[in-house]
């Protein structure tokens, strides 16, 4: 199947978008890289990672639906499980990481509310 010849204003659109995508991922890397504790270190690549993502299925559905003149939504489906997936895996190790923390008696970590006895937090805009 040949795919038809895509107008310069689209294949630079979809340039534009996958240079976006390849520089979010890029930030992701540079603040894994750099941020100091693990807490920290768990947002960069899943808030920039699955914008980057995003990015990057735009122009692929951009170019797969001009050069066949059909709209390829299939490639959504990748970028819909990555949004599903991403913050449930953070979740998750964000817990284990917590859990960790608590048993190894780490100093600065908020304690668990559902052990015995925990109360909840006091909050700040309730009068004492």
């Amino acid at each position: 199947m040949n795919a038809a010849p895509l107008p310069l204003w689209l294949e630079a659109v979809v340039a534009l978008l996958v240079l976006a995508g390849a520089l979010t991922a890029l930030l992701s890397s540079i603040g894994l890289l750099r941020l100091p504790t693990f807490f920290e270190r768990v947002h960069a690549p899943a808030l920039t990672a699955t914008l980057g993502c995003w990015c990057i299925v735009l122009a692929t559905l951009l170019y797969f639906s001009a050069s066949e003149w059909s709209l390829a939504l299939h490639t959504v489906l990748i970028a819909l499980f990555l949004a599903i997936t991403t913050p449930i895996t953070s979740i998750f190790l964000i817990r284990a990481a917590l859990f960790r923390a608590r048993q190894s008696g780490q100093a600065g970590v908020p304690p668990s509310l559902s052990a015995p006895g925990a109360e909840p937090p006091a909050r700040a805009d309730t009068e004492a």
